[in-house]
């Protein structure tokens, strides 16, 4: 529990101080975030605003993890590769965001070069954790053998990488209001908290002798969520950026991957689902349609504002919503607990 605490409060403490640290210098240099020209128009007042602060999240995020080791902790290899995937997810969001912001436009890496920056994170963690850890392949709902169907070390891999790029990208879509993503990524971390903790509490059940290391990494990203969200809650004076998003992306995706919750994730990321799916819908609508739209504008946020909604009920009614979503992931892996028999 020590490690948990130590984690959380190092990394909130890093991120608060190099969000601010980032705003400072970001302002002096001028670099800011290009706004898209077809996005709603009270956004155009946002053009400017310091962007890859996903940095102090990141590096929050590992210092916490780093220095909480030093106090009765033992490295893991599933947790130093849960981490890799974390910054790889990081690093590749910071070229993207550094393209957007040299180039002035809301255009960073292609489409294809963003793409094979997430193949390398995410065939790379999946190889690592295969290779050198004992982690089950298994497509997976709330343990390894729940349901437990066992596809092999290469679909296993494959579909790691399915689930890292979906979401990453859902994460990257949902980004589009001030604090929106960040506090939707604190829910789940906090969701990944509780559960390797439950992992580490109960070895012989989930079979995850890395657990508490995973619950660290998990805890640690909530702190430099929240740290980083006091710069960013409306009206924003950083945005995360691509930084941020994959980021975050990766690190749910892996902690879902190695604590065998895979099909747990898109209800803990419920908010990100829909922010999907709103986007795909709207696609499919406007070709079929002939030129129709099923929304306002698509990720389903921006149709809530052009609605009338101010940004902040829009921010705080998805915040709610995201919630639940966790709370209901939550209760799915506790009822399956006891239904298991385990209650404590």
């Amino acid at each position: 529990m020590t490690r948990l605490l130590l984690a959380g409060a190092i990394s909130m403490v890093v991120s608060l101080l190099g969000t601010r640290a980032l705003i400072t210098w970001l302002t002096q240099h001028r670099i800011g975030q290009p706004i898209r020209d077809d996005g709603p128009e009270g956004h155009f007042t946002k053009a400017g605003t310091p962007t890859m602060g996903g940095v102090a999240i990141v590096a929050g995020a590992a210092a916490g993890y780093v220095v909480s080791d030093f106090f009765g902790g033992i490295y893991t290899r599933t947790g130093i590769f849960v981490m890799m995937a974390i910054v790889g997810g990081g690093a590749v969001g910071l070229v993207d965001d550094w393209i957007k912001v040299i180039a002035a436009r809301n255009l960073g890496l292609n489409k294809r070069a963003k793409m094979l920056g997430l193949v390398i994170v995410g065939l790379g963690f999946a190889f690592l954790v295969t290779e050198y850890t004992h982690v089950a392949t298994s497509i997976s709902f709330t343990r390894w053998d729940n349901p437990g169907w066992d596809i092999g070390r290469v679909s296993w891999m494959l579909w790691a990488l399915l689930l890292i790029a979906a979401t990453t990208n859902a994460v990257n879509l949902t980004d589009g209001l001030d604090g929106l993503a960040a506090g939707a990524g604190a829910f789940g971390f906090a969701a990944f908290t509780v559960i390797c903790f439950w992992q580490f509490r109960h070895p012989e059940f989930y079979a995850n002798p890395h657990a508490l290391d995973l619950a660290v990494i998990a805890t640690a990203m909530v702190g430099g969520i929240i740290g980083f969200l006091w710069w960013n809650a409306a009206p924003a004076q950083i945005f995360m950026g691509d930084t941020g998003s994959l980021a975050i992306g990766s690190g749910l995706a892996a902690l879902s991957l190695v604590t065998s919750t895979n099909l747990l994730l898109p209800i803990i990321g419920g908010l990100f689902v829909m922010e999907t799916v709103s986007v795909i819908l709207q696609i499919l609508v406007f070709r079929l349609g002939k030129g129709r739209r099923l929304f306002r504008m698509a990720p389903i946020h921006h149709h809530f504002e052009l609605g009338g909604w101010p940004e902040t009920t829009v921010i705080v009614r998805l915040w709610i919503l995201s919630g639940l979503c966790t709370g209901m992931g939550l209760a799915l892996f506790y009822a399956d607990a006891i239904n298991a028999g385990i209650t404590a």
